[in-house]
């Protein structure tokens, strides 16, 4: 009894060290615009490829899939103002709209940072362009007190943004937290995440991520630690390939055994700020034709739903482990229609798995011996 004594009082020492981060499931762009009866005059206008932030082009580039969003809150300032923002390891920016954003649409429905009611705001002297699937937006650079899971990070770089893309006005996050590496980040800006280790404000260096399904809450980012009750079984550990992204080595994508994309081998992003599982045309279309799936006029691969209980697990071996994903997991309904959740990425050998990979898995991305763990979510 003395023992276990000591074994629950150490994992109650060790929940005090993790920050959580608490994430709102939030509605979709999608069902917003269909509600608004706008959803096809809203695809007509703005058509999306989801590949667009993985082209590097000298600044680090990024998108807001028009679908499934999580996102959570952090506070910038003395005193702080706070802003909904997507936690995003795909991308390594922290930026937000400002009262210089005037002529943006975006910028007329959310919080705007003003820099003159924070005693610690200093300005930058560089200027920032970031560029998204369906527009960009561009700012300028200043450093000030950022808080987020409990956490306060000192001179954090951030961006202010002066013009934002016409589609962030449907999107309720206003702006993005990157998560990704530092070498991606644009003007080289340091990662709110890699302050958070140099400054000595976590237990690990490491942070977790658990998606919640079914419109159900409960969605954290965890910083410096692990939960174990968002997972089941062993944590597999995957080293980088590149620590650029949060990119692995993947071998296959199979369908009842038979490989059906990715053939000897390809690199897979595991990205929090994109909504579905990307990859090139040709693969992404043969496990659409696998699944029984035809695309509409807007490239999204369109289902029976009374073929769901039917369908088969898609599997993606990384790193020789296998992880599947069941129909339940890749089938979303919208009103009486079903789609997959397997996007087109256009030529672009790189994947992305999404919110639909990693809400079948907790994801721990641990930035100081570059691996990323993924465990079974329950």
């Amino acid at each position: 009894m003395k023992c276990l004594g000591i074994v629950l009082l150490a994992l109650v020492a060790l929940s005090e060290c993790l920050h959580r981060m608490p994430l709102i499931k939030g509605k979709t762009a999608r069902e917003r615009l269909m509600e608004k009866g706008k959803w096809d005059e809203y695809r007509r206008k703005h058509p999306y490829n989801p590949m667009v932030k993985f082209l590097l082009t000298g600044v680090e580039s990024m998108t807001n899939d028009a679908d499934l969003s999580y996102y959570g809150v952090v506070s910038i300032g003395t005193p702080p103002q706070s802003f909904i923002v997507i936690f995003d390891t795909g991308s390594s920016n922290l930026w937000v709209p400002s009262i210089y954003c005037t002529t943006s649409k975006a910028c007329l429905n959310h919080n705007l940072f003003n820099p003159s009611l924070s005693s610690t705001f200093v300005w930058g002297s560089q200027s920032l362009s970031i560029q998204y699937g369906t527009g960009s937006m561009t700012g300028y650079l200043g450093s000030d007190v950022v808080e987020v899971g409990g956490i306060t990070v000192s001179n954090q770089v951030f961006g202010l943004s002066h013009t934002e893309a016409e589609f962030m006005a449907e999107m309720t996050a206003d702006g993005i937290l990157g998560l990704a590496f530092q070498s991606i980040a644009a003007d080289n800006v340091v990662p709110v995440f890699k302050n958070m280790v140099a400054q000595g404000l976590l237990g690990q260096p490491l942070f977790s991520v658990y998606l919640s399904s079914n419109d159900q809450k409960g969605s954290e980012v965890i910083f410096g630690g692990i939960d174990v009750s968002y997972y089941t079984g062993s944590i597999y550990w995957i080293p980088l390939s590149s620590a650029t992204y949060w990119q692995i080595n993947m071998d296959s994508v199979t369908i009842n055994g038979q490989i059906v994309a990715c053939a000897g081998g390809c690199q897979a992003i595991i990205d929090t700020g994109t909504s579905l599982i990307v990859g090139p045309n040709t693969d992404i279309n043969n496990i659409n034709s696998w699944l029984g799936a035809s695309l509409n006029q807007y490239g999204e691969a369109v289902v029976n739903c009374q073929n769901i209980q039917s369908l088969p697990d898609v599997t993606f071996t990384l790193n020789g482990i296998s992880f599947s994903v069941p129909a339940s997991g890749y089938i979303t309904q919208s009103y009486s229609s079903c789609y997959t959740g397997f996007g087109q990425g256009g030529t672009e050998p790189l994947w992305i798995l999404g919110d639909v990979f990693i809400r079948e898995y907790y994801a721990i991305f641990d930035i100081q011996n570059q691996y990323i763990g993924l465990a079974q979510a329950v």
